[in-house]
């Protein structure tokens, strides 16, 4: 599912398969911290857990989103609400939106105020991307085999910084910036396991590392990579090729919220049996501030409406 810029930000069937590797949590100062249990599966049995326990208390979130993939190149305002996400772009290709595509974006967001049930539309599928990403987290303890290598120093508190056209550039921080301890484990396909569906046939070609702060046991970076070609439905949906990577890491907020803030995917493959695919993708999310809970979407609309529009140098 191609996202456009004047779409809000959900997850493609693709970032489905490979979102639930990514289960975060807070994590602690550097220090002395004993190794992992011997069963490495365990330790991410837990960090599954941990991470839908976390999220059952998630809080909404207002944050920025720069995202550029082979078509696009847009930055986005998104504000959570409980009646799902809406999206106002503010740049596109680095610039400033001109004011006729400032104008599309008023109207697309007054056209959703207007008419409930599109935004009832939208929710519904969020809320089945969500369904479709925890039901493959579950699978991780048992799609691959897990090794422990080490425990490194690991910073997990510093949010990338996605720049607004027009807007200032913070000064980088005056203090250095604490360390935590992560678990660092590589893991590669369990060849005893049998995915139960399509999507989860991706977990048979890759490989990687993950990081998994102590403190909380929680997963705090991906890095991973396909060994082998991937075929969806005996090749004829579609097959990934050997050598694609996805990168995934989260970041601590204030408050011990954790939010995703990049994802990194490099994608070749076919559709369709001679449909070339090729998907590259660059995602930063930053500037994460929290949203009154019962902040419903047409308030939410209308706090982006408000906003000043950015202006060029």
């Amino acid at each position: 599912m191609d996202r456009s810029f004047h779409r809000n930000p959900r997850p493609a069937p693709l970032l489905c398969a490979v979102a639930p590797l990514l289960l975060l949590g807070p994590a602690a100062l550097a220090q002395a911290v004993p190794s992992p249990a011997t069963d490495a599966a365990a330790l991410v049995r837990r960090a599954v857990a941990n991470h839908v326990a976390a999220e059952a208390s998630h809080h909404p979130q207002r944050f920025v989103l720069h995202k550029k993939d082979d078509r696009h190149d847009y930055t986005q305002e998104v504000i959570e609400t409980r009646q799902g996400d809406v999206a106002l772009s503010v740049a596109a290709n680095g610039a400033p939106l001109n004011p006729d595509l400032r104008q599309t974006q008023i109207d697309r967001l007054n056209n959703l105020d207007a008419h409930p049930n599109l935004q009832e539309h939208r929710l519904k599928r969020e809320q089945e991307d969500n369904a479709r990403v925890n039901k493959l987290m579950r699978l991780l303890p048992d799609a691959f085999v897990y090794h422990y290598d080490s425990t490194v120093p690991c910073v997990v508190v510093v949010p990338p910084y996605v720049a607004v056209p027009g807007e200032p550039i913070p000064p980088p921080p005056g203090t250095p910036v604490p360390s935590a301890q992560c678990y660092h484990l590589t893991f590669r396909p369990n060849p005893s396991w049998n995915p139960p569906d399509l999507e989860s046939k991706i977990m048979r070609g890759m490989a990687g590392e993950v990081w998994i702060e102590t403190s909380q046991e929680r997963l705090t970076r991906l890095n991973a990579h396909l060994i082998a070609d991937v075929d969806f439905g005996w090749g004829i949906i579609g097959r990934l090729d050997k050598g694609g990577t996805i990168f995934l890491e989260q970041t601590e907020m204030e408050g011990n919220d954790w939010e995703l803030t990049r994802m990194k995917l490099n994608l070749t493959g076919k559709a369709l049996i001679v449909k070339t695919l090729s998907y590259h993708l660059t995602q930063e999310m930053a500037r994460y501030s929290p949203v009154p809970a019962d902040l419903d979407y047409h308030k939410a609309i209308r706090m982006l409406e408000s906003e000043p529009q950015p202006q060029g140098k």
